[in-house]
C-alpha cells in the first residue's frame, strides 16, 4: 500500500507537539549515526533464538570477502564456527553487510556471543521458552491501555497503577455521556471502556476493530493448533482471570464492548452505523494521565469504514466466544448483522481527512476491502448465502492485490478476509478455498523473497519504512505463519521468526524496538503516562511495548531536526517527542502479541488446519416424482472430538434442499452446506451425528459422491 495510507496521524500533529514542553535534547543525526556505528557490528536478536529455529546474524563490515564467525558460550568457549556470506550494499540501511548462519547449533544456554572479525554481539540465549515472557507482556500492553477501569498495582506493579480514566470523575468530562461534534447528533452516548489507541487518549473504531480482530485471531489460531491452553484462562495479568474464559478473549472483550457501544442506537439517524471515533476536543499536553484529562470529549460522525470494522470484529466474536459465553456471542452477532445492514444502506459515508483536531483522522475513502472482510467474517460465522454472495461477488475475492508487500492495516483489510476464509471451515467450493489458500502462500513467498534480498531479512520492500513500519513487518510475519500452518512448509515459520529477529535487534540500528527486551531497547516511546523522559517520577513504557519503528517520512519535529539524511531503515530515534518513529499503538502491539504467542509455541507439526477424520453415510428415504428425503450420518473416525461441524457436498443433477432437521442446511448453486444445530456440535471419537432433509429434483437423483467435514475430505 502507498505510505500515505499507513499514517495514523495527520500533519496536524505538528500543532499538538508544541504542547509537549520540557523535551530533553536528542542527539543530532551525526551523533545518532556515530552511536549506531559504535554499537556491536554483529547484529543479533538480542533476546536470543529458539533451539530448532533459524539463527542468523547480520554483520556490518566493509570487507568484501567471507569472514570467520565463532559462537562462544558464556564461559568463552567456542562451540561452533563457520564463514559469513557477503551481502554487500544494503539499500534500506545504507550499510555494507554480511550474514552469519549458525542455525545448525541447537544446544541451549544463556550468555552466548557471536564474534566476527574482532567484533562481538551482545549476549543472547538459546532456549525453548524464549518467547514465553514476551507472549505475556505484549498482551499485557492492552490491559495497560484500558480506558474506564482502574489499573491495579496487584496486576501491573505500583509504577504503572493508575485510577480509571474518562469515567466522568472530575476533572474528567468522561465517556459515559459523550455528546457529538456540532451537527453530528443531538444526543449523548455511553462509550466507556475500550483501549486508548496509542500515546494519547483517543479511541478509534477502525484501529480498534483490526486490533481486537488480531487478538481474537491469535486465540483462534492457537486453538486450531491445539495450543490454546497457553493463552487460556489464568494465563495473563487481567482482572477477569479465573472466570472460565481464555484471558486473551477477556482482554479482547474489553475492546469489543466499546466497539458495540459506538453503534448508533435504533431510532436515530444512521442507526446501526458506528461512530468513527471519540477523543478530546483538542490535543492534550504531555504528560497527562487519563484520569487527569480535563477536556471535553466528542463523538465524531459515523463512517462506513468504522461500521464494517464493527461488523467484522463482532462477527468473529460470535464465532470464537460461543463455546465460552453463548449469550455474548449472540449479542456480538446481532451487532454485526445490524452494522452490515447499515453499511449496505450507507456505503460511502467517509471520515473526512480534515477531522484531525485532538485526534487522528483515520480517513479512508476506499471501503470495498472492509466490505469484503466483514462479509468473510459473517459468512464464516453463519454460513448464510447472503454473506457468501457478498464474499464471492467482491472484486477482492479474486484480486491479486488483497495481500500487499507493505502489509495489511487499518485502511487495508482485504487480507484479513482472505486469512479467515483460508483457515476457518466454510462452505466455499473446494477449488475456491484452494485458491484463497494459494493466495496466502503466494503472499508469503513474496515476503520470503524480499527477505532474501536484504541483509537484515526484513519482510518489507526497501521503501517500506513508513509510519508504523514495525507493525506492518509483524503483520507480514503473520501471513508467513499462516502459510506455514496451511502447508507444513517450515521455511514460512523460519521467515516469521526472522521477522521477530528484526524487531528484537537484528536491524540497522542494533536496537530492540520492544521495551524491556534486549540489551539495547526502546525506552522513551511517545506516551502521555509512560513519560519518564519528561518527568522522572513517571515510568518508562512497560516491557512488551513496541515502538512504531523506522519512518523515512520524518513526520514530527524531533525526527525532522535530528534524523535528516538518515537511511530509511535507520530513521528512528528513541525520543518521546518523535511520535512518527517512537509512538506505541494498539494496531502495532496486536500483531506483536499474535507473533509472540505463535513463536512461543512448541510446534508438534505443520500441515493443514486440524480437520476431523470422518466417514459419511448417505441414506435415501422416500422418493417421488419431484421430491425425496435423505438422512446423512457423520462418523468421527479421528482421535479427538469434533467441536462444531460443517459438512459440504455438491449435487450433480440440480437437486435442491427444501427443508432440514437436526442441522442448518443452506445451498448456493450446486453446493450444499450443513452446519450443526448447536446441541449436536460435539462428535466424540467413534461417535456419530445425523440429520435429515427433504429435497426436490427434476429427473435423475444420484447420491453425492464426496463430502468434506470442516474442510477435510471424508471417506
Amino acid at each position: 500500500m502507498p505510505p500515505s495510507r499507513s499514517l495514523r496521524r495527520s500533519a496536524a500533529l505538528l500543532t499538538g507537539v508544541l504542547l509537549l514542553g520540557g523535551l530533553t535534547t536528542a542527539p543530532a543525526v551525526a551523533d545518532v549515526q556515530a552511536a549506531a556505528a559504535a554499537t556491536a557490528a554483529v547484529r543479533v536478536n538480542q533476546v536470543g533464538y529458539l533451539p530448532d529455529g533459524p539463527k542468523r546474524a547480520t554483520v556490518v563490515t566493509t570487507a568484501a570477502q567471507s569472514l570467520t564467525w565463532q559462537l562462544r558460550n558464556a564461559s568463552g568457549t567456542v562451540v561452533a564456527s563457520g564463514s559469513t556470506v557477503p551481502h554487500g550494499a544494503d539499500t534500506p540501511s545504507g550499510q555494507s553487510l554480511q550474514v552469519a548462519d549458525f542455525s545448525s547449533y541447537r544446544e541451549t544456554g544463556a550468555g552466548y556471543v557471536l564474534a566476527v572479525d574482532g567484533s562481538s554481539s551482545v549476549p543472547f540465549d538459546i532456549r525453548a521458552d524464549l518467547y514465553d515472557a514476551l507472549r505475556s507482556d505484549s498482551m499485557a500492553f492492552f490491559h495497560h491501555q484500558r480506558s474506564g477501569i482502574a489499573i491495579d498495582a496487584s496486576l501491573v506493579g505500583s509504577a504503572y497503577a493508575r485510577p480509571a480514566g474518562h469515567l466522568g470523575v472530575a476533572p474528567n468530562k468522561g465517556d459515559v455521556s459523550v455528546p457529538c461534534q456540532a451537527t453530528v447528533c443531538d444526543y449523548t452516548q455511553d462509550v466507556r471502556g475500550g483501549w486508548y489507541d496509542a500515546g494519547d487518549h483517543g479511541k478509534y473504531v477502525v484501529n480498534g476493530g483490526i486490533s481486537a480482530w488480531l487478538m481474537v485471531s491469535s486465540f483462534e489460531r492457537a486453538k486450531r493448533a491445539g495450543q490454546e491452553q497457553a493463552v487460556g484462562d489464568s494465563t495473563l495479568r487481567v482482572p477477569e482471570r479465573g472466570n472460565g474464559t481464555p484471558d486473551v478473549l477477556d482482554e479482547a472483550r474489553w475492546e469489543l464492548d466499546f466497539l458495540m457501544r459506538m453503534q448508533v442506537p435504533e431510532g436515530r439517524p444512521y442507526a446501526g452505523m458506528a461512530f468513527h471515533k471519540v477523543h478530546d476536543a483538542a490535543w492534550t499536553g504531555m504528560p497527562m494521565r487519563p484520569d487527569q484529562d480535563p477536556q471535553a470529549r466528542e463523538l465524531h460522525r459515523p463512517s462506513t469504514a468504522a461500521t464494517l470494522n464493527l461488523a467484522a470484529a463482532a462477527a468473529q466474536c460470535a464465532r470464537v466466544f460461543r463455546p465460552y459465553d453463548s449469550a455474548y456471542a449472540d449479542r456480538c452477532l446481532s451487532a454485526a448483522r445490524r452494522a452490515w445492514t447499515a453499511a449496505q444502506a450507507n456505503p460511502a459515508l467517509y471520515a473526512p481527512a480534515s477531522d484531525s483536531t485532538g485526534g487522528g483522522a483515520y480517513d479512508d475513502t476506499r471501503v470495498t476491502d472492509e466490505f469484503y472482510w466483514a462479509a468473510a467474517e459473517l459468512y464464516a460465522t453463519t454460513g448464510e448465502s447472503a454473506y457468501r454472495d457478498a464474499v464471492t461477488s467482491s472484486p477482492w475475492h479474486t484480486s491479486s492485490d488483497a495481500f500487499s508487500a507493505y502489509g495489511f492495516g487499518w485502511a487495508d483489510t482485504a487480507a484479513l478476509g482472505r486469512l479467515t476464509l483460508a483457515t476457518v471451515p466454510n462452505g466455499l467450493p473446494a477449488t475456491d478455498v484452494a485458491r484463497v489458500r494459494a493466495s496466502v502462500t503466494s503472499a508469503a513467498d513474496g515476503h520470503l523473497s524480499r527477505m532474501a534480498a536484504q541483509g537484515y531479512a526484513v519482510p518489507t520492500p526497501a521503501d517500506g519504512y513508513f509510519w508504523g513500519s514495525n507493525g506492518n513487518i509483524a503483520d507480514n510475519a503473520i501471513v508467513m505463519a499462516v502459510a506455514g500452518e496451511l502447508t507444513g512448509d517450515t521455511r514460512y515459520r523460519t521467515g516469521a521468526l526472522e521477522a521477530m529477529d528484526y524487531l528484537l535487534g537484528r536491524n540497522a540500528l542494533g536496537r530492540s524496538y520492544v521495551t524491556g527486551y534486549g540489551e539495547t531497547s526502546a525506552q522513551n516511546q511517545h506516551h502521555r503516562v509512560w513519560a519518564h523522559q519528561l518527568d522522572a517520577s513517571l515510568p518508562h513504557p512497560p516491557a512488551g511495548s513496541l515502538a512504531g519503528g523506522a519512518n523515512s517520512g520524518l513526520q514530527d519535529p524531533v525526527a525532522q531536526e535530528k534524523l535528516a539524511g538518515c537511511a530509511p531503515a535507520a530513521c528512528y530515534i528513541d525520543d518521546i517527542g518523535s511520535y512518527s518513529t517512537n509512538e506505541v499503538a494498539i494496531n502495532w502491539n496486536a500483531p506483536l502479541a499474535w507473533l509472540a504467542a505463535y513463536a512461543a509455541e512448541r510446534p508438534s507439526g505443520g500441515g493443514e488446519p486440524p480437520t476431523a477424520a470422518c466417514a459419511v453415510t448417505y441414506t435415501a428415504g422416500s422418493v417421488w416424482s419431484t421430491g425425496f428425503t435423505a438422512t446423512v450420518t457423520v462418523r468421527n473416525t479421528g482421535p479427538t472430538a469434533v467441536d462444531g461441524w460443517q459438512l459440504t457436498w455438491d449435487w450433480s443433477a440440480g437437486q435442491r434442499v427444501t427443508s432440514a432437521w437436526n442441522a442448518t442446511v443452506a445451498q448456493n448453486g450446486t453446493t450444499v452446506t450443513a452446519r450443526d444445530a448447536g446441541w449436536n456440535r460435539s462428535i466424540a471419537p467413534g461417535a456419530t451425528a445425523s440429520f435429515g432433509f427433504q429435497g426436490s429434483h427434476t429427473g435423475a437423483n444420484p447420491a453425492p459422491t464426496a463430502f468434506t467435514l470442516n474442510g477435510g475430505t471424508c471417506a
